[in-house]
Parts: structure tokens; C-alpha cells; sequence
């Protein structure tokens, strides 16, 4: 098996990793568990919306839940995309060492360890309302699609952002028992802000993704990274601040965009389109998820 290096340039868990057994180390790098950057991205949506719905308190075991929710199913959409892309992944430079493009775990561990995963997904959708669950399981279809999506379309970001912003339809259905304009608010300015996150992320894949014919944002926006992923995040901030209009229509509950909008701002301000840039700023969107929580949680609790 190649080294810890080979496999994961960009892992934040080299430490554990490296005292991990061959095969539980390659289906643990299979489902992303050494990035936990994706988990948190695909987490935070749904806590937003439980705690803009005034549910952060009273039901923070859903909180846990859609954390727990997340982990597995992240990791569960990282090994099914590995499984469709292990043909392209072998040939983009960034992506070749991959457990499955890599051989380091075959197709058949591969598809066993994905049911497993999604066997937890399971128990924690069987902690939701029925309604809630019936949003939950209407994922399924997107998440699926969405590994085809770099092959048909220059701009797979925006699938993304219907995957990865599913949770806030979740969290407000179960909260608030209904889907309602708060809640699509929320999801829509989920949607851009992850289309704005991925094509930064997607500039460190620019040459070989034109080298093999894969379709990005960051490659569609050219000239304009900047530019684009600027006017991503301010519809993002426009369509989050009418969601808490909605809520709460005061002006002064806008302010509690204040630090989110300023950290978005500052990733635009210092990008740098190559070296190591892109994936910090990437990154820093955990950060950014934190903000946007903190400010649901005071105007939902208010």
C-alpha cells in the first residue's frame, strides 16, 4: 500500500492514519473521515435552519443527529463518486492515489463499506417525522446524479449545492413541521455559497480537469474566478438576510449577518488562484459555517 503521503496530500489526520491497519486506513481515506472539512459543509445547513426555526435548544439532539447524519452520509457519497469516477480519478493527478483509482481497495470492499455507511444514515433517519423523512429520502435521487454531473455540464458546482444544502430542507421540515419560505431561503443561499466554495476548490484541479475533459466553474468563470465566487457569496448573504427577514423582519436582525458576510468577504479579498490558497480558503468555510449558525441561532432564539 503507497504511504500516507502518496495517498492523502491534503490529509489533517496523518497521525491517526499511519496507526491504522492497511484496510480499515484505505476505507478510511475512501470516505473522506481524514477531510472532515466535507462533513462540516454538508452538516451546517441543517443546523442552521434547526436553530433559525427556534429548535437549537429544545431539540438539540436533532443537532447531533444531523452531525451523525452527516459523517455517514458524507462519507457514504465519497465512496459511491469513487466508485463512478474510478476510471477519471486514476487520471487527474490530484485524485490517482485514491484508495479505488489506486487499487488499494477493490470495487467489491468498496460497495460493501458504502451499505455500511448508509446503514447509519439509516438510523438516523428513522429518528425524524415522517414528513421530515420523506424530504430526507427525496435526496437520494441528486446524490446519486451528481458524480455525472462533471461529465455533462461545465458547471457540477451547482449540482453540489442541491446535494450539499439538503439538510436545511431537513431540518426545518422536522422543526417546523412543514416546508416553508424561511426554510427555501436558507436553501437557496446554501446553494451559492456552495458553488462559490467548490469553485474555489476546483482551482486546484483547473489543468487537468481541461486535460481530461472534465466540466467546472472554475474553469466555465476563466478569467473571473474572483469575480464570480464574489457575486456567489453576496446572493448567498442577500437570500440568507430574507430568510431572516422572514423570521424576524427587523433591522436589526440583519446584523447578525455581520461576521459571516465580512469572513466571506475577506476569502475573496486574499485568494490566490494557485499554490496552497485555495484549499485554505476553502477550508475556511468551516469557519464561515459556524458564523452563519451562531447568527440563526440568536434570531431564532430572540
Amino acid at each position: 500500500m503507497k504511504s500516507i503521503e502518496q495517498i492523502v496530500p491534503d490529509s489533517q489526520a496523518r497521525s491517526l492514519l499511519t496507526r491504522l491497519p492497511e484496510t480499515p486506513r484505505a476505507l478510511a481515506l475512501l470516505a473522506r473521515f481524514d477531510r472532515p472539512i466535507g462533513w462540516w459543509l454538508l452538516f451546517w445547513p441543517g443546523a442552521w435552519s434547526v436553530a433559525l426555526a427556534g429548535g437549537a435548544v429544545t431539540r438539540w439532539p436533532l443537532i447531533l443527529w444531523l452531525l451523525l447524519g452527516s459523517v455517514a452520509m458524507r462519507g457514504a457519497g465519497c465512496v459511491f463518486n469513487d466508485i463512478v469516477d474510478r476510471d477519471l480519478d486514476a487520471r487527474v493527478a490530484r485524485t490517482a492515489s485514491r484508495p479505488l483509482a489506486s487499487g488499494a481497495v477493490s470495487l467489491r470492499l468498496a460497495w460493501a463499506w458504502l451499505v455500511a455507511l448508509s446503514l447509519v444514515g439509516l438510523v438516523v433517519l428513522l429518528q425524524l417525522r415522517p414528513f421530515a423523512q420523506i424530504i430526507a429520502l427525496a435526496s437520494l435521487a441528486p446524490v446519486a446524479a451528481y458524480p455525472f454531473m462533471k461529465r455533462i455540464t461545465w458547471w457540477p458546482q451547482i449540482w453540489l449545492g442541491l446535494v450539499f444544502s439538503w439538510a436545511a430542507l431537513v431540518g426545518w421540515s422536522e422543526v417546523a413541521g412543514a416546508l416553508a419560505v424561511p426554510g427555501l431561503l436558507l436553501y437557496a443561499g446554501s446553494i451559492v455559497w456552495v458553488v462559490g466554495y467548490d469553485t474555489i476548490y476546483a482551482l486546484q484541479d483547473r489543468e487537468d480537469d481541461a486535460l481530461v475533459g472534465i466540466g467546472s466553474s472554475a474553469l466555465a468563470m476563466g478569467r473571473h474566478v474572483r469575480g464570480g465566487v464574489a457575486l456567489c457569496y453576496l446572493l448567498a448573504i442577500v437570500l440568507w438576510a430574507a430568510a431572516i427577514w422572514q423570521v424576524r423582519p427587523q433591522p436589526l436582525a440583519l446584523l447578525a449577518l455581520g461576521p459571516v458576510a465580512a469572513h466571506l468577504v475577506w476569502q475573496v479579498a486574499t485568494l490566490r488562484e494557485d499554490g496552497a490558497d485555495p484549499l485554505v480558503k476553502f477550508r475556511s468555510n468551516r469557519f464561515a459555517g459556524l458564523l452563519m449558525f451562531l447568527a440563526c441561532l440568536v434570531v431564532g432564539a430572540a
